[in-house]
């Protein structure tokens, strides 16, 4: 997920990249550490060793944020086609202290709507309106101009609910509309929604990036290195990660296989995700958000229905009702 925004980060001229971890920063950078060579660009992680919302990271991180141009902070679990030029080119021109990427939703009394005028400047915000006011919402990137660093505090703050509103009342803040997909890819089931998403619109930009042949429906995004075996299902909307390997007659609906993952043959595996390194029997049946962590192993004949596995455990009974397996 992360690695969708560096790249697209980059892709517009963006040089370096810090990221606000408080968990196992060591980690992220491990795992970051060869991207940066193959897009050319820096990444860093600057640690909280406390909380401290959504605008103390960037107060914390201050000293390498403030060097007299733009910056990009971004939730990192959205998904879009992120519009950074279009972003760029607008926070040039309107001269504000603040650009924030909204969206538009269908239902938005569960947002907080963002009300502008049509120069794009922010006029306020309204938290789960009962009645229609709006429907853009925020959508979790924004671009700042570093004088804003001056108006933070290194506590625990909410950018959304502290300092917006003062920004606004400003005028100093505007929104810039989002014309592609969006989602909120937080938690498994919404994974599974901004993956879809993502794929729909991967076809409709790069179609030959998408599977095609007799044992693939709809949209199928498999890594060269995966090995499939003969008469799969696999779609619609799957994505099947590097070094996987699918054996004969496998079943997979609305899933993703992260890489270095096996599903042995016959078994069927539906709006589930696959961890890393998991080994999955034959005959087994997986289903409705399940979540695999890494080296999880599912024993043959085995059914699971909406579980949460924590990394390295062996499943060797049914699991028939949602549950978390410590």
């Amino acid at each position: 997920m992360v690695f969708h925004q560096i790249e697209a980060l980059a892709a517009v001229g963006v040089n370096e990249v810090v990221l606000a971890v408080s968990y196992q920063p060591q980690t992220m950078q491990d795992f970051l550490e060869s991207e940066q060579q193959k897009l050319g660009i820096k990444i860093t992680c600057s640690r909280e060793t406390e909380p401290l919302g959504t605008a103390g990271p960037i107060k914390l991180a201050e000293s390498l944020l403030n060097d007299g141009e733009p910056f990009f902070v971004l939730n990192s679990d959205i998904i879009c086609d992120y519009p950074f030029q279009k972003m760029l080119d607008f926070h040039r021109k309107h001269g504000g202290m603040g650009t924030i990427l909204v969206t538009q939703v269908e239902e938005p009394s569960k947002y907080g709507v963002v009300l502008f005028d049509k120069t794009g400047k922010i006029e306020r915000f309204v938290e789960k309106p009962p009645k229609f006011v709006g429907n853009r919402i925020n959508a979790g990137a924004y671009l700042f101009s570093p004088s804003i660093l001056q108006k933070l505090v290194l506590r625990a703050t909410s950018i959304e609910k502290e300092v917006f509103p003062e920004l606004a009342a400003e005028g100093l803040l505007y929104a810039v509309e989002l014309d592609s997909f969006w989602a909120d890819i937080g938690q498994p089931k919404d994974y599974l929604t901004g993956m879809c998403l993502y794929l729909s619109n991967l076809r409709n930009k790069d179609p030959k990036s998408i599977q095609y042949g007799p044992d693939f429906i709809g949209n199928v995004l498999v890594d060269p290195s995966a090995k499939i075996g003969q008469n799969c299902r696999l779609g619609p909307d799957c994505v099947i990660g590097r070094d996987c390997v699918v054996e004969d007659g496998v079943r997979l609906i609305r899933t993703t296989l992260l890489p270095g993952t096996r599903v042995k043959s016959h078994s069927w595996i539906s709006d589930s995700i696959i961890g890393w390194q998991c080994t999955i029997g034959e005959w087994v049946r997986i289903e409705n958000n399940t979540v695999l962590g890494e080296d999880v192993s599912v024993s043959d004949e085995i059914y699971v229905n909406g579980a949460s596995v924590l990394p390295h455990k062996n499943v060797t009974t049914d699991i028939p009702d949602p549950t978390i397996l410590m």
